[in-house]
C-alpha cells in the first residue's frame, strides 16, 4: 500500500508529539516504569532490559490497537473531518498548556478514562511478580490503557487522520516518541526527571506542541475553506 506524503508527515508530527512529551511521559509513566524495574525478581535480573523492553512493546501495542479502532470510527464519520481536526487542534494545544503549567483543564480526560482503568487494574496486579517476557508484554499492554491525556491527545489527532492504516501508524509513531523517555526511566529515572524538570526545557516542549496544535486547526479554521466550501462549477450549473 502507498503512502502518501501527508500520511508520512502526520507520523512523523505523531512521533514529535510523543518525544517533545517526555516530562509528561516520565511524570505519568515513568514511575510506573521505576516501580516495575525495581520489582523485577533477584532471580529475572539478568533479563532486566528484556522485560523492560517488553512492557513498552505491549504499551505501545495498545497504542496502536486504539489508533486503528480510531481509523474506523473516523472512517465512518468523513462528514466530520474538519470538526475532528478542529479537536486535534485544541486538545494538542490545551496538551502545551498543561506542560507548561499554564493550563490544566486535561486532567479531566483522564478522570474519564479513569473508569475505564479501574477495571483493568486488578488484572495487572494478578500478572505480578514479572519473570518472564510474555507476562512483561501483557501488563505493558495493560499499561497502554492507563489514564492520560496525553494519550487521549494522541489518538484525537490519529482519529482526524481518517482511515484505519493512518490512524493506526499515527498511534504507533507516537508511542515510539516516548519510547526513549520511559525506556530511560527504568534504569535512570532520577537523573532524566532532574532533566526534563527545568523549566526552559519545559516551555520549549510545549510551545513546539500549541505549535503543532495551530498548524493543525489552520486547515479546519482557515486553510481549508477554499477547497470545500465554493464550487464555481457547480454555481455555473445553477444558472441553466
Amino acid at each position: 500500500m502507498a503512502v502518501d506524503a501527508s500520511v508520512w508527515g502526520g507520523w512523523l508530527a505523531a512521533w514529535m508529539l510523543g518525544l517533545f512529551s517526555s516530562a509528561h511521559c516520565l511524570g505519568m509513566c515513568g514511575g510506573i516504569m521505576g516501580a516495575l524495574s525495581a520489582a523485577i525478581p533477584a532471580e529475572a535480573r539478568g533479563r532486566r532490559w528484556q522485560l523492560l523492553l517488553s512492557y513498552n512493546v505491549g504499551r505501545i501495542a495498545s497504542y496502536t490497537l486504539m489508533g486503528f479502532l480510531a481509523g474506523l470510527v473516523a472512517g465512518g464519520i468523513a462528514p466530520l473531518d474538519p470538526v475532528l481536526r478542529l479537536l486535534a487542534g485544541l486538545l494538542l494545544i490545551a496538551m502545551g498548556l498543561y506542560l507548561a503549567g499554564w493550563w490544566r483543564g486535561l486532567t479531566w480526560l483522564e478522570r474519564g478514562g479513569a473508569v475505564v482503568w479501574r477495571r483493568l487494574q486488578p488484572l495487572g496486579k494478578s500478572l505480578l511478580p514479572v519473570r518472564r517476557a510474555p507476562q512483561a508484554l501483557l501488563l505493558g499492554a495493560l499499561w497502554g490503557w492507563l489514564p492520560c491525556g496525553l494519550v487521549y491527545t494522541a489518538l484525537a489527532y490519529a482519529l482526524a487522520q481518517g482511515n484505519v492504516w493512518a490512524s493506526g501508524g499515527t498511534m504507533l509513531a507516537f508511542g515510539l516518541g516516548t519510547l526513549p523517555a520511559v525506556l530511560a526511566a527504568g534504569v535512570m529515572a532520577q537523573q532524566l526527571t532532574r532533566l526534563l524538570q527545568r523549566r526552559g526545557l519545559r516551555v520549549f516542549m510545549a510551545l513546539a506542541i500549541i505549535l503543532f496544535g495551530l498548524w493543525t486547526l489552520w486547515p479546519a479554521v482557515g486553510g481549508g475553506h477554499g477547497g470545500e466550501g465554493h464550487n464555481p462549477d457547480a454555481d455555473h450549473s445553477l444558472h441553466h
